[in-house]
């Protein structure tokens, strides 16, 4: 004689269910935090909790400390370190940090944020330098990075031009000493005629200037005599 198994009714089975996970059902409200099997009010931004909420008592709170900050509802014991900006690594402070909000970084003249945290930057890197042989076709800013673009034949750049300039043509004068590259100009050998106009033009000034000068000399030594003659011919 065989006995059937007597089937499980569902109240058994929901009892059994609460008794295991009833643990996991205990939640807080959004402004309470959860400390052994109380809710405890959250202290406000700016603030710590100095002691946990009883039966009797509400939560203690203190205002952070300077150099630290708290900027939402909390149950930590401890306010959060104020982030440092460091000049060593291109960062510089944009915004003073509060016992309400943290301090807020942002590149140094010279490099881009690469790593930004809501208005701030958390990680920078320099600048690209164009190298010789290339213009910058777009100035690096605090959130993107220069962009270098190569010369065409027949200019040149050092790297830091907006744009190529073209070689001097010293072909055309017949005075080319050495052939203009990317990254350099072309050397022309100075003309005969230059430097003989260059000379005649010092000379010829060295000449005006003296010839006023002996002018000038020769005036006031005839106002000289002039005056003496005058002296003689009117005794007092």
């Amino acid at each position: 004689m065989t006995f059937g198994r007597k089937p499980l009714t569902a109240a058994p089975l929901l009892i059994l269910v609460m008794n295991i996970f009833g643990g996991h059902t205990f939640r807080c409200r959004q402004f309470e935090y959860q400390i052994d099997n109380e809710c405890c009010p959250k202290c406000p931004p700016g603030s710590r909790v100095k002691s946990h909420c009883t039966e009797f008592r509400s939560t203690s709170c203190l205002p952070c400390t300077e150099g630290t900050f708290m900027n939402q509802p909390t149950g930590q014991t401890l306010c959060d370190p104020c982030t440092r900006c460091d000049a060593g690594s291109g960062l510089k402070i944009k915004t003073s940090c509060t016992t309400t909000s943290d301090t807020v970084c942002e590149p140094l003249e010279g490099f881009y944020c690469f790593d930004s945290a809501e208005d701030g930057c958390m990680s920078v890197q320099r600048h690209t330098l164009c190298r010789p042989g290339q213009y910058i076709r777009q100035y690096g800013t605090a959130l993107t990075d220069t962009e270098c673009s190569d010369c065409s034949a027949g200019t040149y750049s050092d790297g830091t031009f907006p744009s190529c300039r073209p070689h001097t043509q010293c072909e055309s004068m017949n005075l080319l000493i050495k052939a203009g590259t990317v990254s350099t100009d072309a050397q022309c050998e100075q003309s005969w005629t230059g430097m003989v106009a260059g000379i005649v033009s010092g000379n010829f000034l060295n000449f005006l200037i003296g010839t006023a000068a002996f002018l000038f000399y020769r005036f006031r030594l005839k106002k000289g005599c002039l005056n003496r003659e005058r002296d003689t011919a009117n005794p007092v």
